[in-house]
């Protein structure tokens, strides 16, 4: 087979494209992997790190926070799908994934017209406009949450869950090895900060201003704060010793897990998908800029099964502080939400999506 898997712009859809690509490594010895990415993304770094070749588009993604950045939109749209039949008539490719992110549509757009089959991996539980439209000719759609059918054909939906990266779907850490891998101390509450790969702003901010309330004698941070809000952040950390342990990025994530009592998290898919697997009690403060503000709409889907708490965008720098401390003070909602969780893991999202993947290549030999 020869496939090719295109999406990125975060981390959020580069792991789980990453982590398909091994599955059906494992699945289909001798396939041939080709990634598509956005030029001067992430993923162009990331991806080859794993050993997997990849290729860039000049598309951007549309910026709802400052329209005047749109105005070369349509040129990039233009020239990327020209890029994508010209990728797709080189590789000659068996079939393609999409994961979201700004590659994703040329390339499966071109692919359908092609007459080659897709499959798209919809992370999120309010699926994005450029998925519903690339759903209509889909030979299959994996999804994370059920009730999908309000988006896409039922007769091509598949329950799936979201990949995540094998160190945390396999996640066997100690707490021990967790807090001894981050300096942290045995015997203190651990509270986890994430901002997803790229950091969070006003989470930061929420944190920062409520550092003194946060920590304790019994209570230590590990905090993530992306590479923009790192050196504030440390800065900030400097008065509180070994309680503030401050990260630009986590990349061994299965040990922040094992290290950690509660988290607080933006709801992007593949926070949800770790935080599962993990079953660690949360606090979600979904983006408020995310296209069809789907991350609120994820995080519902959790706290309305009583597996999280969320807290809303604009309420975090008078409510987060209180509702952490609320949560790490009682134990038995951290016990339900552990049970909740861990209820709906789905630990081997990434073969199920290979294996579909497998399933729609050899259908149109």
């Amino acid at each position: 087979m020869r496939v090719i898997i295109a999406g990125g712009g975060t981390g959020g859809h580069i792991f789980p494209a990453v982590a398909i690509g091994h599955a059906l490594q494992r699945l289909a010895p001798g396939t041939r992997l080709l990634f598509v990415g956005a030029k001067g993304k992430m993923e162009m770094e990331k991806v080859p790190r794993e050993g997997f070749e990849i290729v860039g588009l000049d598309i951007a993604g549309f910026n709802r926070s400052n329209m005047w950045k749109n105005i070369t939109l349509p040129l990039k749209l233009l020239k990327s799908r020209m890029q994508a039949r010209s990728i797709i008539k080189e590789f000659a490719p068996t079939a393609i994934v999409g994961v979201g992110g700004y590659a994703s549509f040329p390339i499966l757009h071109a692919g359908q017209a092609a007459g080659i089959p897709t499959l798209i991996q919809e992370q999120n539980s309010w699926a994005g406009k450029s998925n519903k439209i690339l759903g209509k000719n889909a030979k299959a759609i994996c999804v994370a949450y059920s009730g999908m059918e309000r988006f896409f054909p039922a007769g091509v939906l598949q329950l799936t869950g979201n990949p995540v990266r094998k160190a945390i779907a396999d996640m066997n850490r100690s707490s021990a090895e967790g807090r001894a891998k981050f300096g942290l101390k045995e015997g203190r509450k651990t509270v986890l900060v994430i901002g997803g790969s790229l950091g969070a702003r006003s989470v930061n901010e929420a944190v920062e201003a409520g550092l003194a309330n946060i920590v304790s004698e019994q209570v230590q941070l590990l905090w993530q704060t992306g590479k923009p809000y790192y050196e504030q952040a440390c800065a900030a950390a400097a008065m509180f010793g070994d309680k503030v342990v401050v990260r630009d990025f986590i990349a061994d994530m299965d040990y922040a897990y094992a290290a950690t009592d509660v988290v607080i998290s933006r709801a992007g898919a593949l926070a949800i998908a770790e935080l599962c697997i993990a079953g660690k009690p949360v606090i979600f403060v979904p983006y408020p800029h995310a296209a069809e503000n789907h991350q609120e709409s994820n995080a519902m889907a959790l706290v309305n099964n009583n597996a999280a708490w969320m807290v809303k965008d604009s309420e975090v720098n008078s409510v987060l502080v209180g509702k952490l401390k609320e949560l790490m003070n009682n134990n038995s909602v951290q016990q339900e939400m552990t049970a909740n969780l861990s209820r709906v893991a789905i630990r081997d999202a990434d073969e199920r999506i290979a294996a579909k993947v497998i399933e729609i290549a050899k259908a149109n030999r």
